[in-house]
């Protein structure tokens, strides 16, 4: 068995590792790498791989930064099968229609720019997005599916967002048998909506992420008043509270802690505006798929009927008109809208509308990779740059952890504690920036954990 890091490694996006295993080339994820556009768009466009020799592709779930890049996949000779969870192939048909259109924007950008005689062209078009969902292969959860002889394949529940997935390939290769396993993005424990994460046991090798590998989260306890607390303050102010959220997970969870502070009278009557095509379509799947749900979500909404994803003083907005019209309004609102990492989406408008009020808040509830608009804001930079012009950060800025969709380090520590020191021989830590995932290594040695590694973009591992 051979592993190839390739994206994901030293760094939180991208994610893209290629295992060599009985003769087939069998890749975990295919996801963009995000940040500066003219960078990004090299990176994305030139794989380090042959995708026609890519037998199959094994997605752990549907966020851009590992499942993006597979219409590019398929449109470069991939022909394989790409096996994921039912509600990770139900999002990565919106998300990849979303990443498509906004591709066409980019490259429509970066060609203004650049002024090249022959112009960029998008990575991919909606067909190819529609030519690479026929590709995908439904599996249910904790249910061995053989992806070739001597390779079974068991998806157990991330905890992450809807549909993800840690992943164990039980392999038998040479007469050797090997448990191999691939975290994912691991979830929390007590989040609403979805279950907690499934961890993988028993294993000899294992890729694990490192997002928050230095990190501790707020408690669970805490932010729900944290929250209320926020929305009652900007009220009072009669500020705006701008989230920039990803529209797959984030979104969701917060309109759901939202709703459930409105029940319980804890929350003014302000409106709460979502304002995402992609977040209002993914929030549809989201209730296409309730055995996904966790026990609170069943007995506080769904046993009585109530839809935890909307209610009296929440409005989806779906065209740019009424997108607009929130620029005009005057009195205290909430304002969700994607991208979270304000690289993308309707939210660079609103930032540009109320970054430079003061009586406004900008809260960030989610990771920013270096780089991004959101990481620059969170970091206190006094002057930014939105849609080509420079804006003064005059606004509040307030940062939750609690509603990030990763495990922060005890978190992590603990994801490893059903495997034996003396099995588990090697630990790759991947998607995870250095401050994050170097502190995280130490921890792990400390528990007596032999091999542990933090590899760089195209190394390479043989066992």
């Amino acid at each position: 068995m051979k592993i190839q890091f390739i994206g994901g490694a030293r760094t939180v996006t991208g994610s893209q590792h290629l295992l060599t295993i009985n003769g087939k080339k069998i890749l975990l994820e295919c996801g963009f790498f995000q940040g500066r556009r003219n960078e990004t768009y090299e990176k994305n466009k030139n794989f380090k791989f042959d995708p026609k020799e890519i037998d199959a592709l094994i997605l752990s779930h549907a966020h851009i930064d590992h499942s993006g890049n597979i219409p590019h996949l398929v449109k470069d000779g991939f022909n394989g099968p790409i096996y994921a969870t039912s509600a990770t192939g139900d999002l990565c048909k919106i998300m990849l229609e979303d990443s498509a259109y906004l591709q066409q924007r980019d490259i429509e950008w970066l060609n203004k720019k650049k002024k090249k005689r022959i112009p960029e062209e998008p990575l991919y078009s909606i067909e190819d997005v529609e030519d690479a969902i026929q590709k995908f292969v439904a599996v249910e959860y904790n249910t061995g599916t053989e992806i070739f002889p001597g390779i079974v394949a068991y998806f157990q529940d991330a905890g992450h967002i809807l549909g993800s997935a840690g992943i164990l390939l039980e392999i038998e290769e040479e007469r050797k048998k090997l448990r191999f396993g691939f975290s994912g993005d691991v979830g929390r424990h007590e989040t609403p909506i979805i279950r907690d994460p499934d961890y993988l046991r028993d294993l000899d090798v294992l890729i694990m992420e490192s997002t928050y590998g230095n990190r501790l989260h707020t408690h669970s306890d805490e932010v729900e008043e944290e929250v209320a607390k926020v929305v009652r303050e900007m009220f009072d102010r009669k500020g705006k509270i701008i989230i920039p959220a990803f529209a797959v997970g984030r979104t969701q969870l917060l309109v759901y802690v939202l709703h459930k502070l409105f029940d319980q009278n804890r929350i003014p009557e302000i409106p709460i505006y979502v304002d995402s095509p992609l977040a209002v379509n993914a929030t549809k799947v989201f209730k296409d798929h309730p055995e996904c749900f966790d026990r609170e979500t069943n007995r506080i909404f769904l046993e009585s009927g109530d839809d935890p994803f909307g209610f009296g003083r929440l409005k989806y907005i779906t065209t740019v008109d009424q997108s607009k019209e929130l620029n005009d309004m005057k009195e205290p609102m909430i304002i969700i809208s994607a991208s979270g990492m304000a690289e993308g989406g309707r939210i660079l408008h609103h930032l540009a509308n109320n970054i430079g009020n003061p009586k406004n808040l900008i809260l960030f509830v989610g990771y920013a990779a270096e780089q991004t608009l959101a990481r620059k804001i969170m970091d206190g930079i006094e002057k930014v740059n939105i849609l080509g012009e420079e804006y003064s950060v005059k606004a509040q800025i307030k940062t939750m952890d609690y509603f990030s969709g990763h495990a922060d380090q005890k978190e992590l520590i603990e994801y490893l504690r059903l495997n034996p020191t003396k099995k588990l021989k090697n630990i790759f830590l991947v998607h995870g920036e250095e401050d994050q995932a170097l502190p995280l290594k130490v921890k792990i040695l400390q528990k007596g954990y032999k091999n542990v590694d933090f590899p760089i973009s195209e190394e390479k591992f043989v066992f």
